[in-house]
C-alpha cells in the first residue's frame, strides 16, 4: 500500500468517524432541545390556567384567617372587591400592606372592600402579619395555594379587582403602591373617586 492509498483510507475512516460523531451529536442536541421544549410548554401552560379579564373569578370557600368558619369571594357579590394574594414571608407584601390598608380605610364601604388571601403560609404567621400591619379588611387562608393557582398567580403579591358581578376587571402583578391604587383601581370604583 502506498502512502497516498494509506492516507486515502485514513481519510475515509476519519470521514466516517466524523459522520458518526456528527449524527450522535445531532441526536443528543435534538433530545436536549425536545426536553427543554417540553419543560417550557409545561411552565407556560401552568401559568395560563388563571382567570382572564372579563371572566368570572374563582370563589371557593376558604377558612377565615382570624375567627372561625369559612368565607368566599361570593360573600361579596354586588360589591367591588380587590383580592390581594399575600404571604407573611414575602417582603414586597410587607411593603404594600400599608397602602392597601390606607386604601381600604378611604374606600371601604358597602360597595367596595379589599379581601386578603394569605397563600402558602402558616396560620400563626399570617395572623401576626395582619396584627403587625393593622389590617382591618377581611382575611382568608389558602394554605396549599390551590386558589392562588386557580387565579393564575405567578407568586405573591398579586391583586385582582373583581366587579360586582364577580368578573375580573383588573390584574396587578407585584406589590401595589398608593399611586397604583389611586391611578388604576379608584377610577373603576363607584363614583370613580381617588
Amino acid at each position: 500500500m502506498t502512502r497516498s492509498e494509506a492516507g486515502s483510507c485514513r481519510g475515509r475512516a476519519g470521514s466516517n468517524l466524523l459522520r458518526s460523531v456528527s449524527v450522535r451529536t445531532s441526536l443528543a442536541v435534538l433530545a436536549v432541545l425536545a426536553i427543554v421544549g417540553l419543560l417550557t410548554f409545561g411552565l407556560l401552560s401552568k401559568g395560563s390556567s388563571g382567570v382572564a379579564l372579563g371572566e368570572v373569578a374563582p370563589a371557593p370557600s376558604l377558612p377565615r384567617l382570624e375567627g372561625e368558619g369559612n368565607g368566599s369571594l361570593a360573600d361579596y357579590r354586588g360589591r367591588w372587591v380587590l383580592v390581594n394574594f399575600w404571604a407573611s414571608w414575602c417582603i414586597p407584601c410587607r411593603q404594600e400592606a400599608p397602602a392597601l390598608e390606607d386604601f381600604q380605610r378611604r374606600h371601604g364601604d358597602g360597595r367596595f372592600t379589599v379581601l386578603g388571601i394569605d397563600s402558602r403560609d402558616l396560620s400563626g404567621d399570617g395572623r401576626a402579619f395582619v396584627e403587625r400591619y393593622g389590617l382591618s379588611y377581611p382575611q382568608l387562608r389558602d394554605g396549599d395555594g390551590a386558589t392562588a393557582h386557580d387565579y393564575g398567580t405567578t407568586g405573591v403579591p398579586e391583586n385582582f379587582l373583581i366587579d360586582p358581578k364577580g368578573k375580573l376587571r383588573l390584574h396587578l402583578v407585584g406589590p401595589v403602591t398608593s399611586e397604583n391604587l389611586n391611578d388604576e383601581v379608584a377610577p373603576l370604583l363607584p363614583g370613580g373617586k381617588s
